[in-house]
């Protein structure tokens, strides 16, 4: 038998001074709550109560016994109510990673208004670029942009950005612009670490005809951000998301380039371990950012 449930029934007799009276209380048979007691006592090794026709005694055990165990019951309880409001009410710790750049550039205001919303709630927020194991780092949530791996993990789409190809004017100046996605291959093209494709340029023509490209440059880099300084310095082309770049393309600061060639979209997602049991803040904040993805028509 359940002791949790046996020192429920002990305490719920001593307090109500009977087995029957105790047995209402809980809604099970007097034969049932005499079961859970014997079971204390056999677990215990020690008699807990006198029973008596009149009356019940607790015996010396009994009384430091009941004393501790209501205790315990009274902990039990408060812990229960505490996940409970937990579970209802935005509040605690929120533990979430995001890109670096993304998270710079975009995250950043989106947390700020969030906590003012929710004063209740404290975010922890890991900025890196690599895949990031929720459970083992013990994160709530990840923003991730791209494909996602097959995990068990839940993925709520958020909304998309598309990538662009783009030079500096200067570097257009000396070393002309690409006509055709081949053209990339006799350029410096600046490179992302964590790009799914690597040093293959993928895109689709406006007839629907793919061309893959194996690319190379005088820069690596695992943050895109390194890379866009790059660019915007003349060094090479990059081929990175709008959010990165949009301001830079709006100001002339960079081109795009291929314009009648597309990449693939890129899918922007929060990705949690469970719907199951999902805590207010978790549930409150992936609501959050869905609502306010979706006023973004383009970056």
């Amino acid at each position: 038998m359940d002791t949790l449930t046996s020192m429920k029934v002990f305490a719920a007799v001593v307090d109500s001074g009977s087995f029957s009276a105790a047995a209402d209380r809980l809604d099970i048979s007097r034969a049932m709550a005499s079961k859970y007691v014997s079971h204390l006592e056999e677990h215990l090794g020690s008699r807990l109560l006198q029973r008596t026709t009149r009356k019940l005694i607790l015996t010396e055990t009994g009384s430091v016994y009941y004393e501790r165990c209501t205790q315990i019951l009274a902990d039990v309880a408060a812990a229960e109510e505490g996940a409970v409001h937990l579970s209802e009410a935005p509040r605690g710790t929120l533990r979430l990673t995001v890109p670096v750049s993304f998270g710079l550039l975009h995250m950043g205001p989106l947390i700020s208004e969030f906590l003012k919303r929710y004063p209740d709630v404290r975010i922890d927020v890991l900025l890196v670029d690599r895949r990031v194991d929720l459970i083992e780092e013990g994160l709530d949530l990840a923003v991730r942009i791209g494909a996602l791996a097959e995990s068990g993990l839940i993925a709520k789409r958020l909304g998309s950005d598309r990538i662009a190809i783009c030079a500096a004017p200067d570097y257009l100046k000396r070393c002309g612009a690409p006509e055709k996605p081949a053209d990339l291959a006799r350029h410096n093209c600046l490179t992302y670490s964590y790009a799914t494709s690597g040093d293959e340029w993928r895109m689709t023509g406006r007839d629907g005809s793919l061309h893959t490209v194996r690319v190379s440059g005088s820069l690596r880099a695992s943050n895109g951000d390194m890379a866009k300084l790059a660019a915007l310095e003349g060094v090479g082309l990059i081929r990175q998301p709008l959010f990165l770049i949009g301001d830079e393309l709006r100001a002339g600061r960079l081109v795009e380039l291929l314009t009648d060639y597309h990449s693939e979209e890129l899918g922007i997602y929060a990705v949690y371990p469970s719907r199951k049991h999902l805590s207010a803040k978790v549930r409150v904040f992936v609501d959050f950012l869905t609502e306010t993805f979706a006023l973004k028509s383009e970056w």
